[in-house]
């Protein structure tokens, strides 16, 4: 592909007590300005930082595209960490990127997937969710999902839900029809074969027989842009509902001060998980 020539200025430092990352950009596509930031928050468990992000404003091919991504990982962080690096690159890649959005990144993330399998020895026996997000001239909104990773827009202080959480209830009979099965045990959230709490991931190669790594897919034209758009891992989602968005961030228009408030009260009621969040905000 094309390189990716940022045209948004960004940044990322290590800030605020917690914090693994946290970082901002800013740029335009078309007429509408477009501001991010992004902080990630390490959970209260025993093994490194899980979650990942991507967060850029890049110029492909004469587009102006913006890219947001939150990867959440499991049994390790190689599985996010290749997924940051590459999996953005192959959706681009593909041929039909340009005519068949759609197409292109169902084909991507499976790519990626058999990928990630292919390298199993250095990659190791984990996986990962991911979320994606892709803004195409300001005016074209693209969001992928496999997992429980989450991806809310804001508009007219509405939230609207852009991602489907890939439950192992709602897709047991797809499990089942496979070999495996649901359980509660052990813990309290339905688990495939009592070990992955989503029906859908990268990687997890003991569980890929049971699991898919398609995508669900929602468009959206951005005729009038939204004020946010919010990705986020389950950390965040877990303790806090879509409405609060419109409460949180509403008190600053820079979109890493909201952020950071975000995985800080996340983590104040009990979410012991890593939490990721990047807030993205729009103006004509």
């Amino acid at each position: 592909m094309a390189r990716l020539c940022c045209f948004g200025a960004g940044c990322s430092d290590f800030t605020g007590q917690g914090s693994i990352a946290s970082g901002k950009g800013k740029g335009c596509q078309g007429q509408v300005k477009i501001c991010y930031g992004y902080n990630l928050v390490r959970g209260m468990t025993n093994h490194p930082m899980e979650d990942y992000h991507f967060a850029e404003l890049v110029d492909v091919k004469g587009n102006e595209l913006g890219l947001f991504a939150i990867y959440d990982g499991h049994l390790g962080d190689t599985v996010p960490m290749y997924l940051q690096k590459n999996l953005f690159t192959n959706i681009l890649n593909e041929e039909e990127f340009w005519t068949h959005t759609d197409r292109a990144i169902i084909k991507a993330y499976e790519k990626t997937d058999q990928a990630i399998l292919s390298h199993t020895p250095d990659l190791g026996q984990g996986g990962s969710t991911a979320v994606t997000a892709i803004l195409v001239n300001g005016r074209k909104l693209w969001v992928a999902n496999v997992g429980d990773s989450r991806a809310v827009l804001l508009k007219g202080g509405e939230p609207i839900q852009m991602s489907i959480d890939h439950d192992p209830n709602v897709e047991r009979s797809v499990i089942e029809n496979r070999g495996g099965f649901v359980s509660n045990m052990p813990g309290d959230v339905p688990r495939v074969c009592g070990q992955l709490a989503v029906s859908r991931a990268f990687g997890d190669r003991n569980l890929k027989s049971l699991l898919r790594s398609e995508p669900d897919i929602k468009d959206r034209d951005m005729i009038t842009p939204a004020e946010l758009l919010v990705l986020a891992s389950d950390g965040l989602w877990e303790v806090m509902e879509h409405q609060e968005l419109s409460i949180w961030p509403k008190g600053t228009g820079i979109p890493m001060a909201a952020a950071q408030p975000l995985t800080v009260e996340a983590q104040k009621r009990d979410s012991k998980d890593d939490i990721s969040c990047i807030v993205v905000r729009f103006k004509a």
